[in-house]
């Protein structure tokens, strides 16, 4: 393979130099098709990746980097051992994130009421933060495209630096999670979904992020610690006695709909199953036991409100209590009380924020005489939605939902067993898995009421009034997707008919980001639109990600192929570690603490950043240090300069000769012992053991071989030979060895004197170096030459001589077998410590001394 490439040698340059190498290769790899995907291959000779498809919306940071570099050694190593590698490339541009950008970038709003406007368009950036406090509002046709229009310029700085850092990606299988194939893919999974019974409609409580204006998944929910208090309000027993609870919520009272103990908790056995009056509003509840109230916290007794938080909930379904709900979609107290509250009291709560109105009842109970002692601070944790900056509400709403096991114990099982048949690495990770879904309270919310993202495919036929017939979806053919239901009629109608009695109404809702994202293997593998591509990458090989995702985009890509295919989308799970900033804080952009890369690749090259992040391994936490960037670049200029050495001796025309001096051969079959260890480390997915056993030898190999060998290699004769072969083979099963790791300098080395791609070249194999020594090789010989010769560098480096100064005299003492492993290499040791005599001493000392005369 490495000799029919078209790509010719290139020949020693002069002066070699790293600086251009990315512009060059890049270039040239593109351009000669060196990681296309050939689809003529049979599935057991494609290694297959889902590759992370980065968010689009800001930009690419140092644990982009991190974990993809990790990724491109992984997809380089199974090429060069003769798969083709399906690897491409996504780009997750819907969601959040990008409506967001947009909204920053063009201080632009979006009004889904407003009609669409063909010649808006949007202002000069940068925009002042005056106009960002005042945004524009445009319809949701112009914001989806000023969203689309954003994330292609964004992809284009995304793709620009992800070719700089040299991964190995067939640009040919690019897609975006908003294109038209994703689209219908993930529209037309939910149909199916819903067809099965998989996916639902229920209007229930549901977690709402105000400042977006979204319900929003279990999976996506994180906890702040933030300020807060503990209010000691009075309710009234049915014998007139006081019930004192603590609540952090005081503004939710008039949504209580019942209070709650311990079901041992004695203080309050006497009530259980009677009632009692809340203050202010003097509205009857009832007095429940149940398991999960904690005796031990506040009063022991609890007020359940519809709805504080998750615990709420529960409480509210298992003890089928009434539904009481007081705060809107916008964050702030409903207009108009709730059945059953006086509106009295509750008129100065009414529009008001959730602040305000704590606030304010806060000192209505004050007044009344129904607060108890002042209010205690705490730090607490409060539920966000990850991307938000407000505390989340509870609020009922209408959303779709897909069955994943959390109130299915059965289907729950099943995926805790997709989860044990998945090759995790590290093995260790599995149990976040386990521990997510066993912890699993619900099913997964796939519907967000936002704009830029995938349209829930379904409409709803209106009855004679003029109301949605909620029960009885109405679903596109699967051959028309993918359809947009705010401007595409369903089958059978028109569009006259939209929003007319008898006619229809589109869901005006988008799939949650996960729900496409979740469909990456089927989206790039041509699922259901190319057959043929299918079958040769699915199920694929690899899922590499971040242990963070777990709960989200792992699980959730194994429930939609366990529900629609029953198998695993992928055999193994990589999992790469954060990157942590000197403090050792993980970098983050909310944190503020990231750094950018491109500037680091131009300034040190890319080669020496990837040997930075290759020093992370799977699942490990790594932190950020030039330093090491710095030593990567001397690595890779090192690698230049003893390549060039080397086949300045001729190395190049001894290929594949057999090398035939003690030394040469002792060198390569320590190099042999080299590729086992990085060939079981790379097979492992732990390309930082590769890397350190490889780097490992390259110094022995620079500092020890060269030196001891250049004397004789720069003559003639069989021990010339010898030496030239040697370091030939010596530099090509290195130069493949670095290549999945530094893939710029090994490139530029082999063009210098072989054919083709190093990319393209096959894996070395110890079959390959075992042919290059005739007869057998001690690996000992060569650990003892350098021992012997540090030695005598170390006398003249303490006498401040130069390295050529010469030893008239030096004494070899030490075990006699030791000495007489010495005697097969002495001529080399002696031509390279600049030795006049060496005189072997047998049994004057137990290791191996060296004694320097001058």
């Amino acid at each position: 393979m490495t000799d029919t490439a078209r790509t010719a040698r290139a020949g020693i340059p002069e002066r070699p130099t790293l600086d251009g190498l990315e512009e060059t290769w890049a270039r040239r790899w593109q351009e000669e098709g060196t990681y296309a995907f050939d689809r003529s291959k049979e599935r057991a000779d494609v290694y297959a990746i889902d590759t992370p498809p980065p968010t689009v919306s800001g930009e690419l940071h140092m644990g982009h980097v991190f974990s993809y570099t990790h990724t491109d050694t992984v997809a380089r190593f199974q090429r060069m051992r003769g798969r083709t590698v399906f690897y491409p490339m996504g780009w997750d541009d819907n969601g959040l994130p990008t409506e967001r950008r947009v909204q920053n970038v063009y201080a632009v709003r979006c009004d889904p009421a407003l009609p669409y406007d063909p010649v808006w368009r949007p202002p000069a950036t940068p925009v002042s933060d005056e106009a960002r406090k005042n945004p524009t509002p445009i319809s949701r046709r112009n914001f989806i495209e000023l969203c689309e229009r954003l994330t292609v310029a964004d992809e284009q700085v995304f793709e620009a630096l992800w070719r700089r850092l040299g991964l190995s990606v067939d640009w040919t299988l690019t897609y975006t999670t908003i294109g038209r194939a994703a689209r219908a893919a993930s529209q037309r999974a939910f149909v199916r979904n819903l067809a099965r019974g998989e996916a639902y409609q229920a209007e229930a409580p549901t977690l709402w992020d105000v400042g977006f204006g979204t319900a929003v998944a279990q999976a996506e929910l994180e906890d702040r610690e933030r300020p807060g208090a503990y209010h000691r309000l009075r309710f009234t027993g049915g014998d007139g006695r006081d019930l004192l609870i603590d609540t952090t919520r005081p503004e939710l009272l008039p949504a209580c709909v019942a209070l709650v103990c311990h079901p041992d908790d004695e203080r309050y056995a006497d009530v259980v199953g009677s009632s009692a009056r809340s203050p202010l509003f003097d509205v009857e509840v009832p007095v429940h036991a149940h398991p999960l109230a904690d005796p031990a916290k506040g009063t022991g007794l609890v007020m359940v409100c519809t709805f504080g938080d998750l615990t709420d909930v529960t409480w509210w379904r298992e003890l089928r209590l009434q539904t009481r709900v007081v705060i809107g979609r916008d964050g702030r107290l409903l207009p108009e009380p709730p059945a059953g509250v006086p509106a009295q009291p509750y008129a100065a709560l009414a529009g008001q924020t959730v602040a305000g109105a704590r606030r304010e009842i806060v000192g209505m109970l004050a007044d009344a005489g129904d607060l108890v002692g002042e209010p205690r601070p705490i730090i607490h944790p409060v539920k966000f939605y990850e991307r938000g900056d407000r505390p989340l509400e509870i609020v009922s709403t209408r959303q779709w939902y897909l069955r994943n096991g959390g109130r299915d114990p059965e289907l729950r099982e099943r995926l805790l067993a997709r989860g044990r048949e998945l090759h995790w690495v590290p093995e260790h990770m599995r149990h976040r898995y386990d521990h997510w879904v066993s912890g699993l309270t619900g099913d997964w919310l796939v519907s967000r009421q936002r704009y830029f993202g995938v349209p829930v495919p379904v409409w709803y036929r209106l009855d004679d009034a003029g109301e949605p017939v909620w029960s009885q979806p109405l679903t596109p053919d699967e051959s028309a997707l993918p359809v947009d239901p705010s401007t595409d009629p369903p089958p059978g109608y028109d569009e006259s008919q939209r929003g007319r009695p008898g006619g229809f109404v589109g869901d005006p809702d988008v799939l949650d980001t996960w729900a496409t994202s979740s469909l990456t293997p089927q989206i790039v593998g041509g699922w259901e639109t190319d057959p043929d591509l299918f079958a040769r990458v699915f199920p694929m090989d690899l899922r590499p990600q971040g242990h963070d995702i777990i709960r989200t985009w792992l699980f959730a890509t194994v429930v939609r192929s366990h529900l629609e295919h029953g198998v695993l989308p992928w055999r193994d799970a990589e999992l790469s570690g954060w990157i942590l900033d000197p403090d050792r804080k993980k970098m983050s952009k909310s944190k503020g603490n990231v750094v950018t890369p491109m500037a680091l690749l131009e300034q040190h090259g890319s080669d020496a950043v990837r040997y930075w992040a290759a020093n992370g391994k799977p699942g490990m936490d790594l932190a950020f240090d030039p330093a090491q960037i710095k030593i990567g670049r001397r690595l890779a200029t090192k690698l230049l300069n003893a390549s060039k050495f080397a086949l300045g001796l001729g190395a190049a025309d001894a290929l594949r000769a057999a090398a035939t001096e003690p030394l040469d051969r002792a060198m390569l079959a320590e190099l042999s012992g080299v590729v086992t260890a990085a060939t079981t480390a790379f097979e492992a997915y732990d390309h930082t053991a590769a890397l350190l056993a490889t780097e490992a030898f390259f110094w022995r190999f620079c500092d020890d071989y060269i030196e001891l060998v250049k004397e004789r290699a720069y003559g003639t004769g069989a021990g010339a030979d010898s030496a030239r072969a040697a370091l030939a083979t010596a530099l090509s099963v290195q130069l493949r060895l670095f290549a999945p790791v530094l893939p710029y300098v090994t490139e530029e080395v082999w063009s210098w004197w072989r054919y083709g791609s190093v990319h393209r070249a096959p894996w070395p194999t110890t079959y390959e170096v075992g042919r290059a020594i005739e007869g057998a090789g001690d690996p000992e010989l060569l650990r003892l030459a350098g021992d012997a010769l540090s030695q005598v560098r170390r006398a003249k480096s303490e006498r401040k001589l130069s390295m050529r100064a010469e030893v008239p005299l030096a004494e070899a003492l030490g075990p006699a077998a030791l000495l007489e492993k010495l005697t097969l290499i002495s001529d080399d040791l002696r031509a390279a410590g600049r030795i006049g005599t060496l005189d072997l001493l047998p049994d004057r000392t137990t290791e191996l001394v060296i004694a320097s005369a001058f």
